[in-house]
């Protein structure tokens, strides 16, 4: 079947043709093969804040002071210029008011989040998919040699306050705060929270616990369970009542018996005499699986000699640096040793991943970051480790090797090119958990639309240098050709790559030209915060 890329084509072949079932989004898509951003502004005349992201619906343009005290939402203008006849013209009839922000974008509110000697977090949002709330954090400076007390992790550094705000994103009003005092959360690019539809999880790496808040739709943050001590929520009931019937001399045996093996507690902190709750079904869960891969008595007590016993105490030394949800019900743990979990560059470090259910309180699953059972499981199914909300349709169109036949074969260029195959599972899986909300559904970044340079620019939300090479956007169907372009060098302040359509094609388009705008907005903006080191 011929198939014309000419867009008023295409918007022929729409209204007398229907799509394949299944494919409706994906013909849509193409229409973004038409719709590419023809000119770029430079030297905008821009506020002097710190851009951090659009939210996915294009509504919300979050900025925070330079500061780091005040949050500022601007809210997009759309179309704001047009223009009749060539790309040639466009440069002389652009105005003046072009080279303004304001010409671009609303502001739609201002709200302080920081006090007294708190800072907000620039590198940390996350919004809810019906983009109603937002959440963001302050936190004091850290204090690196802080301490252990308190059942705390030596080594880990301490943060005097943490507040997370939860705000209407319409109108900025706080709606809720949770404060963690004393304790340590890797707030940067989202690391140690992880948000599902309504439920919230931030890891204290400082005490080893996973809190699970749920976001109501009244706007409050209600603590659903705290996972690490202690798994379900009459465990700590259980154990003090468990105590109290032990007899006071009964008491004095069992402490003397401690000090005599080197495990002297005092008596208001004899809970660290026991493993947490978290580690106990760890450790138990690596005992059951070597026991049943063996039949024979023998070879079975070898194996727990030689994979368990012998690496006990590596195991027990395990702290969970990340967390994700697969789904409501499962967690995705990253484990580590404390060196890694507090480091930059934790690649380096031997890791681990456990899979634990919440209702049963299990470890179902255990695996080694350089094992093949973990990566094949990646490489066939990828999407599901983006655990993307079930109310989220755009999040599905993410390309990865599971689901694009360009990134699978970039993958297996990756593959043939490395050095050893343990080194390349250790690479590939480095990135997991993934990081909440790091991904972008532009259609720009759909490898099965545009074949772009990924080095210079990906889905991927993160700061990468910038260089004096242009960012091109190919096209994959043919002609293969250079369908657009953007410098990516000298960036000062803002760029803003803006498709000037004339009246009459805009339309023609009708009520559909709002997304398609949109996503140029989204596009221009995540290549402008992940080249600016400085915003």
């Amino acid at each position: 079947m011929y198939r014309s890329n000419n867009v008023a084509a295409r918007i022929f072949s729409r209204q007398i043709a229907t799509p394949p079932p299944g494919t409706s989004f994906h013909c849509a898509r193409r229409f973004y093969e038409n719709i590419v951003p023809n000119h770029t502004v430079y030297d905008v005349e821009c506020p002097d804040h710190s851009f951090r992201k659009f939210t996915v619906d294009g509504q919300y343009l979050i900025t925070f002071s330079r500061n780091h005290r005040d949050l500022i939402v601007y809210r997009p203008k759309w179309l704001s210029f047009s223009y009749k006849g060539d790309e040639i013209d466009m440069f002389q009839e652009l105005p003046s008011s072009a080279q303004k922000f304001e010409s671009f974008f609303n502001l739609i509110y201002s709200v302080s989040l920081a006090s007294c000697n708190e800072l907000i977090c620039k590198d940390f949002f996350l919004y809810m998919e019906s983009n109603r709330f937002g959440i963001f954090a302050t936190s004091t400076a850290q204090i690196q040699d802080a301490p252990a007390v308190g059942g705390a992790v030596p080594g880990v550094p301490s943060i005097e306050k943490i507040t997370f705000h939860l705000l209407r994103l319409e109108d900025g009003e706080i709606l809720d705060v949770k404060v963690f005092v004393n304790d340590f959360v890797n707030l940067a690019h989202n690391t140690g929270v992880f948000l599902y539809d309504d439920l919230l999880a931030i890891v204290s790496l400082r005490y080893q616990i996973v809190h699970i808040l749920q976001i109501r739709d009244s706007g409050h943050l209600v603590d659903v369970r705290a996972i690490g001590a202690f798994c379900r929520e009459d465990d700590e009931l259980f154990l003090n009542s468990s105590s109290q019937c032990v007899g006071v001399s009964e008491r004095s045996r069992l402490l003397a018996g401690n000090v005599e093996n080197g495990y002297h507690h005092n008596e208001s902190n004899t809970d660290n005499s026991f493993l947490s709750g978290l580690k106990q079904r760890l450790l138990s869960f690596i005992f059951r699986r070597i026991w049943n891969e063996e039949t024979d008595h023998r070879l079975r007590v070898q194996c727990l000699t030689k994979s368990f016993y012998f690496h006990f105490q590596d195991y027990v030394d395990l702290i969970i640096w990340k967390v994700q949800f697969l789904d409501r019900q499962h967690l995705l743990l990253k484990l580590g040793s404390v060196d890694g979990g507090v480091s930059r560059m934790a690649d380096h470090h031997r890791a681990f991943f456990a899979v634990y259910d919440m209702e049963t309180t299990e470890i179902v699953a255990f695996y080694q970051n350089s094992g093949d059972d973990l990566y094949l499981l990646f490489e066939r199914f990828c999407n599901h480790f983006h655990a993307a909300s079930r109310n989220s349709l755009c999040m599905n169109f993410i390309s990865s090797h599971s689901n694009n036949i360009h990134a699978q074969e970039q993958l297996r260029s990756l593959k043939n090119k490395a050095a050893s195959y343990s080194q390349f599972v250790k690479k590939m899986l480095v990135s997991l958990p993934f990081n909440c909300q790091s991904q972008s559904p532009s259609p720009y970044f759909d490898l099965s639309l545009f074949r772009y340079d990924e080095k210079l620019i990906s889905a991927t939300d993160r700061h990468r240098q910038s260089t004096d090479h242009p960012i091109k956007f190919i096209l994959r169907r043919p002609p293969y050709s250079l369908r657009f372009k953007i410098k990516s060098g000298n960036i000062i302040k803002l760029l803003l790559c803006i498709h000037l359509m004339s009246s009459a094609f805009a339309s023609t388009l009708n009520t559909n030209f709002f997304p398609f705008l949109l996503s140029l907005f989204k596009l221009s903006f995540h290549i402008i915060l992940s080249l600016s080191a400085d915003t």
